[in-house]
């Protein structure tokens, strides 16, 4: 891209809330279940994507390979393939895919860390309702 393409983009109001702002994709690759996962596992090391695969526990090949494509085109994960035999790619994080990490890691952790009262809630509204 030139600087002047550049520079248009850069002054552009985003709003993820319109249906027609391409922020909306991004955002839904990073929050979806296995966009998020993916960059939490490469948040502290590169990993190849059978690494990736094993900690990221549960997603199929096929779902690994769409998320880090999407996430590779959006700017957030590095991929670089290694000229040796047999083949060796690795995958990283970005400068601003370390950044969206950072901040989703955030709302890992308070999730993770407020579990108790989310089952306690999801008993409450399960026995209001009959639920099992």
């Amino acid at each position: 891209m030139n600087s002047d393409t550049d520079s248009d983009t850069d002054s552009l109001a985003f709003d993820v809330f319109s249906r027609q702002c391409p922020s909306r994709s991004t955002l839904e690759h990073v929050t979806g279940r296995w966009g998020g996962l993916t960059l939490g596992a490469l948040c502290e090391e590169s990993l190849r994507f059978n690494e990736l695969r094993r900690r990221v526990d549960g997603v199929s090949e096929k779902m690994l390979s769409q998320t880090l494509h999407a996430l590779e085109r959006d700017g957030l994960v590095l991929r670089e393939a290694h000229p040796v035999n047999p083949p060796r790619v690795d995958y990283e994080l970005t400068p601003f895919g370390r950044e969206v990490t950072e901040q989703f890691l955030g709302l890992i952790h308070l999730v993770e860390g407020r579990m108790g009262e989310v089952l306690s809630a999801r008993a409450r509204y399960d026995e209001a309702r009959g639920c099992r």
